[in-house]
């Protein structure tokens, strides 16, 4: 039912190692630590260098880096396998699979040797993007498109940032960071921003506050703070202004992998449900006997087959763009997966009756993980824009 684009022995492989490490090391721990009232102590190091002992963390590096070239369409499915197990830790390195396949593609020589070597043998080295702000971050896909605050001022032999953003996954843990930052301050953050590339603990460059989530609290989401911060020219990625291109052109998968996460919390809810079901005994006979219930389990399972059908379409097309590939799929299949993943949520607490709403029988947990992604990676009405613009093209800006 799964893995249906499984293809050969070595991802077969892959995921049953996954499958492993998320039995073994990610279910046992995960709801004690959801519970911690600290958002920072429900993140475990452990986890992410028992990752890192079975080559989970570095798969999507090539081998001349120490990795497993792992592609796209097998990210997805380890994404997603992760998350049946924790949606926390699902993230965590869905983002550095990410980053690291968009740092090969996007960093030139000089970088890739100095930053990767070191990533791929530091067993808690993470990876983050630094976009999202306090007021903007959805503006780009808006009529009315408008700088990142956080801006960049040139200097002799570089940049001068100052600003701060908020949100980002890993933004506490990471050892590295692709930070998107306005240089040309009469332009969006469209078409005037650039990638910048920073190590943890650059001078000017603090971690803010970590942020109280509701749920998907394994991942630690954090404000990063940059106060006269210096970052020599050669940290800059890409193209100075054209920060923009460096993700459509690089990372055109990143959203699908959003979709893999939150349908992994929806297969664990699914089967949640089937469980319940068959325990649970009213009017003479278990749930699962009703034909109401019966009905909704099997449109469940629809929900997810559909959801898994595109964001594996995505992820392959993304490698394979010569064979119709197009840009709604950069947004529509997270925002599919998502919207499929709460509706299932919903209708699993419902089957558990008052049992769903008790944190004991685990229901609670994943409806609070399964509302995250109707926001993160992408606000999903926003996608839907984006994807429209990528449809009609987008509508004039009124800014200019």
């Amino acid at each position: 039912m799964e893995n249906t684009f499984i293809i050969d022995d070595d991802q077969r492989a892959i995921l049953e190692t996954v499958a492993r490490f998320v039995k073994d090391e990610v279910t046992p721990r995960a709801a004690l630590l959801d519970a911690n009232v600290d958002p920072e102590q429900c993140f475990s190091w452990d986890l992410v260098e028992k990752a890192h002992e079975v080559g989970i963390r570095t798969m999507t590096l090539a081998e001349k880096w120490g990795g497993l070239a792992v592609d796209s369409l097998t990210t997805a499915m380890v994404v997603e396998e992760l998350a049946k197990g924790d949606m926390g830790v699902s993230v965590v390195m869905a983002q550095t699979f990410k980053i690291a396949q968009l740092m090969q593609k996007a960093l030139n020589a000089e970088q890739q040797a100095r930053i990767l070597p070191g990533f791929a043998k530091d067993p808690r080295g993470l990876l983050a993007i630094g976009m999202s702000e306090p007021g903007n971050g959805s503006d780009k896909h808006t009529s009315h498109p408008v700088p990142f605050r956080t801006s960049a001022d040139k200097t002799p032999g570089g940049w001068i940032i100052n600003g701060m953003k908020h949100f980002i996954s890993n933004g506490n843990r990471a050892s590295h960071y692709l930070v998107m930052v306005q240089t040309d301050k009469a332009r969006t953050m469209a078409d005037g921003a650039t990638v910048f590339l920073l190590e943890r603990d650059h001078p000017g460059f603090t971690i803010g506050r970590v942020h109280d989530k509701m749920g998907e609290r394994l991942a630690n989401n954090a404000e990063l703070v940059f106060q006269d911060c210096f970052v020599p020219d050669e940290d800059v990625v890409g193209k100075v202004d054209q920060g923009s291109n460096v993700f459509a052109e690089f990372s055109p998968q990143s959203n699908a992998y959003a979709g893999a996460t939150i349908l992994g919390v929806a297969v664990a809810l699914h089967r949640k449900a089937i469980e319940w079901a068959r325990l649970r005994v009213q009017g003479g006979k278990p749930l699962i006997e009703h034909d109401g219930i019966r009905a909704q389990l099997a449109e469940m399972r629809m929900l997810i087959d559909a959801s898994r059908s595109y964001v594996h379409r995505a992820c392959w097309l993304a490698e394979h763009r010569e064979q119709g590939w197009d840009k709604t799929l950069g947004a529509l299949p997270k925002a599919m997966a998502s919207q499929a993943a709460w509706k299932i949520a919903t209708w699993c607490m419902e089957i558990h009756g008052g049992h769903g709403y008790m944190k004991e029988f685990g229901v609670e947990k994943l409806v609070r993980d399964a509302a995250a992604f109707l926001h993160s990676d992408g606000v999903n009405r926003t996608l839907f824009l984006k994807a429209a613009n990528s449809m009609f093209g987008p509508l004039p800006n009124f800014n200019r």
